[in-house]
């Protein structure tokens, strides 16, 4: 085996040792224990929201055991791989695809055990708004959403989109969606701020090129033990009718539904359920997260912190995604750079993630 590899394996192993003094199989293996007891009780579906948290952990809890313990067969089977290799026909390349791979897996890990902050476990309510830069804001906004939402599949997380407001000519005004899964507000919530985007704008007959922004707004979902309680006699309800791109009518009843919290301004819609008691559910939950965000945002008293609201400008940009006159996706924090826009806008984010998560480490910051 080659001096580098040998060391880069011993780098891994090194590596996945600290992942697994964070997890702690063994502590792992035992609430993995614990769960199934509970999940064995006849009475438990008693109390469905309960069942339910218990399942859901349970099979969060077993499927990270089963990384980790599969992570540290791989690693000690590495070696022998190369020397076996390298008996036979001295052909390595199987092995160091196995490394590679390994890298890749250990890598993603060792972000996750970064996720400790209060919120990060929860699932993610994202609010995409179009910011200067006229039509070409609105369409960008859209690829936005549309990068989010790939993402999302790819990794098999579903989303519910709650709401979309269309621009008269092209794009969307705002979107507000939420991320199902673990993790997604740890994860996503780095991709707070003002995207940029400069291209040869597709909506101008002379091919100059635009400057665009658009303002992304992460959120954790509210959960029940979170006390956000908002008094009847503090939100106006307002509805109305659904509609899709360009005025049409989805819906031929008042199912849309407009929440307006008096004492802060905040307002939030939902159209995308046929019932107006769902779509004011859905509101609420989101009302619930700006609510809780601007409690927290009093509580450690940062007029810049996340969910804030900012101004889609030069001013507080965070990345750059660059189509004309090259090609490139830059992250202005973490100097982590693409040369394939195509890729990320089609949903391919991982590297600036986890990036973004490692510089959020660095700096000493959690999400919560």
């Amino acid at each position: 085996m080659r001096p580098e590899t040998s060391a880069e394996i011993s780098a891994l192993e090194s590596t996945l040792t600290t992942i697994e003094k964070v997890l702690d199989p063994r502590e792992m293996s035992d609430r993995v224990r614990e769960l199934e007891a509970q999940a064995a009780d006849p009475g438990l579906w008693d109390d469905p929201d309960h069942a339910q948290q218990v399942t859901s952990e349970l099979s969060h809890v077993q499927a990270d055991l089963r990384r980790i313990t599969d992570l540290r067969q791989r690693i000690d089977d590495l070696p022998i791989m190369y020397e076996l290799a390298e008996e036979e026909d001295g052909d390595t390349s199987v092995a160091d695809e196995e490394l590679a791979e390994l890298r890749r897996e250990i890598d993603t890990l060792e972000v996750k055990t970064m996720l400790a902050g209060e919120y990060d476990a929860r699932e993610a309510v994202i609010n995409i708004r179009s910011g200067a830069g006229g039509v070409d804001a609105a369409d960008w906004a859209e690829m936005l959403m549309r990068m989010y939402t790939r993402w999302a599949e790819k990794n098999g997380h579903k989303v519910d989109v709650y709401d979309i407001s269309y621009a008269e000519e092209a794009g969307i005004k705002s979107a507000t969606f939420v991320v199902h899964g673990d993790y997604m507000y740890g994860q996503l919530s780095v991709e707070q701020g003002a995207h940029r985007l400069v291209r040869i704008s597709p909506f101008d007959n002379q091919g100059r090129r635009q400057t665009s922004f658009a303002e992304v707004e992460v959120l954790p979902v509210v959960e029940t033990t979170d006390h956000i309680d908002i008094p009847d006699n503090e939100v106006r309800v307002d509805v109305y009718r659904s509609s899709g791109p360009g005025g049409q009518s989805v819906n031929t009843t008042d199912s849309a539904v407009r929440l307006t919290h008096i004492p802060t301004g905040i307002v939030v819609t939902c159209q995308n359920e046929k019932s107006q008691i769902q779509n004011k559910a859905s509101a609420m939950r989101v009302l619930q997260a700006k609510l809780l965000e601007k409690k927290r945002q009093e509580e450690r008293a940062e007029l810049d912190a996340l969910g804030a609201g900012g101004n889609a400008s030069w001013g507080n940009q965070m990345r750059s995604y660059v189509l004309h006159p090259y090609q490139m996706v830059k992250d202005l924090r973490t100097n982590y750079e693409v040369n394939d826009p195509t890729k990320v806008l089609d949903g391919d984010i991982d590297g600036l993630l986890e990036a973004g998560i490692r510089w959020r480490m660095a700096q000493g910051e959690h999400a919560s």
